[in-house]
């Protein structure tokens, strides 16, 4: 199972998938399996190739982000930290997961579509309330 991953975070980002149940109709897989946090929004997210996201922080959100199709190159750091953010190429069909008080940024390689499910409304006001811009991109 799946869980809110704040401890493990810096070390890799991407979930393990187990794997997918089969059978004669298809295929279930499981992106994300929470005990005690829960979703309250679930976004998807078209980005044009060449463009620039986030480049943010979230005080308290979280999310985990599931890429449909195309690619991200993700970068993430510690809040405040003046090291050089860590790079991964995150591709089709992998999950990610962000913490609060993480500094990230995404560019898109080539178009892409992504699900992202969060711990915290989308509603405006609450987004904006809970975001911190910074540059890190």
């Amino acid at each position: 199972m799946y869980v809110n991953r704040d401890n493990d975070w810096l070390k890799d980002p991407i979930l393990k998938l187990k794997k997918p149940f089969r059978d004669d109709r298809g295929i279930i897989q499981n992106l994300v399996s929470l005990n005690k946090s829960q979703i309250r929004s679930a976004v998807l997210i078209e980005s044009k190739k060449g463009s620039l996201r986030a480049n943010h922080y979230h005080k308290v959100d979280w999310h985990y982000c599931y890429i449909i199709s195309g690619s991200i190159e993700y970068y993430y750091r510690p809040v405040n930290s003046d090291q050089e953010p860590m790079k991964l190429l995150i591709k089709t069909g992998q999950v990610f997961y962000t913490p609060p008080m993480v500094e990230h940024a995404m560019v898109f390689p080539e178009d892409t579509i992504f699900l992202t499910l969060g711990g915290g409304t989308r509603l405006h006001e609450d987004y904006e309330d809970d975001l911190v811009r910074v540059k890190i991109v």
